[in-house]
């Protein structure tokens, strides 16, 4: 009897007539991704959901319960402020929670409001209680398939009065989201109908609360796609007429998700080698992952954003096909150093015009610095100034982390990372170029650095190091490790974050036949999805360099002492030349504090420095001789 009283109440509620439209219901789940019970449920909830799509649309609300997801990602941080806003709107207090359209389950025969009473009869009762209200909605991507057009119909089927605000909501969520990895703790990695944005705002747009029947009104939204969306082509939205007063809501409809018909075509990697001259040819490597064949597109370069001179591709691109586009010679900047290519590729299709675009760091290698590279990665910048990351399908790569050191030397941390973990394309290839250096001397070059290296289990991910003397025309292999052999430390299936002494190691290299002018060397790893590598204190000189004196590690001792130090440090300088050297000190993140000019005497030269001003910290002293420099960690503790 209680049951029958709640639903007649429902369905009379602020009406005059009873509606004579048939109902798609709303289940909305409050469900979180540290909650072990949220993980039990969802499985059998969806498959129930699933087999009564012609009855109920579903929201599924990723919220901090028990406990707020891990700061660095989660599903509940993309959109927790909508989130906590639905939470205390129902004043849900526990997940796995319902509600179907507005109330409690208890209403429609639920034991309780715990997700696992979204049953097939709990649907068909709530299903049963016809509306005064129908939706209709019409969606359309944007010409970049960055947004979706949306028109939403509202039409009265019989007359309707209420004192509660009438709210028309639209909650754009994605129907499926499969993740590797769980994003929170609870071992969920498949996720459906999760809401990711509101427009135009979570509270919706008013409708009035009094209709006469047959009497329409439609809204038109444009709805972004959020930064963070996974998979665009199974983005939905949801509509739904919602009473404040009581919170029932009355009609809800669905605009499901639609392929993508520019997803098509797909850029894969874009390519341009290290060059010493003044044009470069760029590779773009394109695929048809459509169903039908590609036969033109134009394709625009840019260089550091300067546009250079389209070029019109025809051809029969057929489906599934993947091809190599080598574009027209372009000229390059004239600055040596690190630069930028980019391209748009634009192609009109039945649909709409579609941009493809991609872009990639590559190294005019005109001039070389004299003397050594001493590069601990303390500094915030990254690639390092006049270092060159080439990432040509924009994936997982080289960065520099700040958790970690060489031997987890809690004063020395920073270092570079590669993220074997996260990337799957298997054969991926990214490569970080040192400097263009001159090494000419009488002596060998030599190349030392530390690696941390660990397995997930038995794959290759492969480390390889590469010396050109010819501006990249030819290449020789001078260390080569990969699978096992590059592991530093045993296999783990955990992220490797590289924080035991015992991960690393040091290596040597002598770069025999090397002792040239300018000599480019990169780290060129390969892609096998295994765990993460770690580089440190990476270090290349010439012992013995001809030409000018440098002052550097191997001809000038640079010391400092105290280090620790409090108010007064002192700079001792010892140095087999005389002249005038620029002192530099420079915080962690790169901002220069202290600089002064000193003359330095051939011999030992004690400088003093005054360090009461300086805050507690990381700083590096740095002496500068024309080009050349040295460097020490300086620690501020007072």
């Amino acid at each position: 009897m209680k049951k029958s009283l709640l639903i007649t109440t429902l369905m009379i509620a602020g009406m005059t007539v009873f509606a004579q439209t048939p109902r798609l219901s709303l289940f909305e789940e409050f469900t979180g991704e540290t909650c072990p019970p949220c993980a039990s449920t969802n499985p059998g909830l969806n498959a129930t959901l699933t087999a009564n799509a012609s009855k109920v649309v579903a929201i599924k609300w990723q919220v901090p319960i028990p406990s707020a997801p891990t700061t660095t990602w989660s599903l509940y941080q993309t959109n927790a402020a909508e989130a906590n806003a639905r939470l205390s709107y129902y004043s849900v207090n526990s997940a796995p929670q319902g509600r179907m359209d507005g109330q409690s389950l208890t209403v429609f025969g639920g034991t309780s409001d715990h997700a696992v009473y979204c049953t097939p009869s709990l649907i068909n009762t709530s299903q049963a209680i016809t509306s005064p209200f129908a939706i209709t909605m019409v969606r359309a991507w944007d010409a970049t398939c960055s947004s979706v057009n949306l028109t939403v119909t509202i039409q009265a089927s019989a007359n309707f009065a209420t004192t509660g605000a009438l709210n028309l909501k639209t909650v754009m969520v994605e129907r499926l989201i499969q993740f590797s990895v769980q994003p929170g703790t609870n071992g969920e990695k498949n996720f459906e109908n999760a809401a990711i944005k509101s427009f135009p705002t979570l509270g919706g747009m008013s409708i009035g609360n009094n209709w006469t029947t047959g009497q329409t009104q439609t809204f038109t939204l444009n709805c972004p796609m959020p930064a963070y969306t996974r998979k665009k082509s199974e983005v939905a939205l949801v509509c739904f007429i919602q009473n404040e007063a009581n919170k029932n809501v009355l009609q809800a409809a669905m605009a499901d998700k639609v392929a993508i018909p520019t997803d098509a075509l797909t850029a894969l990697d874009a390519k341009v080698d290290v060059t010493c001259a003044s044009t470069i040819t760029p590779q773009i490597i394109i695929k048809n992952n459509g169903a039908n064949p590609i036969t033109a597109f134009t394709v625009t370069p840019y260089n550091d954003g300067i546009a250079g001179t389209p070029t019109q591709w025809t051809g029969n691109l057929a489906a599934g096909a993947t091809n190599t586009l080598v574009l027209d010679a372009t000229s390059t900047p004239t600055a040596s150093g690190v630069h930028t290519f980019s391209y748009t590729l634009v192609m009109a299709n039945p649909y709409n015009l579609f941009v493809v675009s991609n872009k990639v760091n590559y190294l005019v290698a005109t001039n070389s610095q004299i003397g050594t590279i001493n590069e601990d990665f303390a500094f915030a910048t990254f690639p390092p100034v006049n270092w060159t990351r080439v990432n040509s399908n924009n994936g997982p790569t080289f960065s520099r982390v700040v958790n970690t050191g060489a031997f987890a030397n809690s004063n020395d941390f920073g270092a570079v990372k590669f993220d074997f973990y996260t990337n799957t394309v298997i054969g991926d290839e990214d490569e970080l170029y040192l400097p263009p250096t001159n090494l000419d001397g009488s002596g060998v070059p030599v190349l030392k650095f530390d690696i941390a290296k660990a397995q997930r289990n038995s794959e290759n991910d492969k480390l390889d190091i590469l010396v050109s003397s010819n501006c990249g025309a030819t290449w020789t292999n001078v260390y080569s490790k990969a699978g096992s052999v590059l592991a530093t430390t045993g296999a783990t299936t955990s992220v490797f974050n590289a924080l035991q002494s015992s991960d690393w190691i040091s290596e040597t290299i002598a770069l025999t036949g090397f002792a040239m002018p300018n000599v480019l060397i990169k780290f060129k790893v390969t892609n096998d999805n295994g765990n993460n590598l770690y580089l440190d204190n990476i270090n290349l000189s010439q012992p013995n360099p001809s030409g000018i004196a440098i002052i550097n590690r191997e001809d000038a001792n640079l010391s400092v002492f105290p280090n620790p130090a409090a108010n007064e440090t002192t700079l001792k300088i010892t140095s087999a030349n005389s002249g005038t050297s620029t002192i530099k000190v420079m915080n962690a993140i790169g901002q220069v504090v202290y600089i002064k000019q000193a003359t330095v005497n051939a011999g030992s030269t004690n400088i003093k420095l005054d360090t009461k001003e300086f805050a507690n910290g990381v700083y590096f002293l740095i002496v500068e001789s024309g080009k050349n420099s040295s460097t020490k960690k300086l620690i501020i503790s007072k």
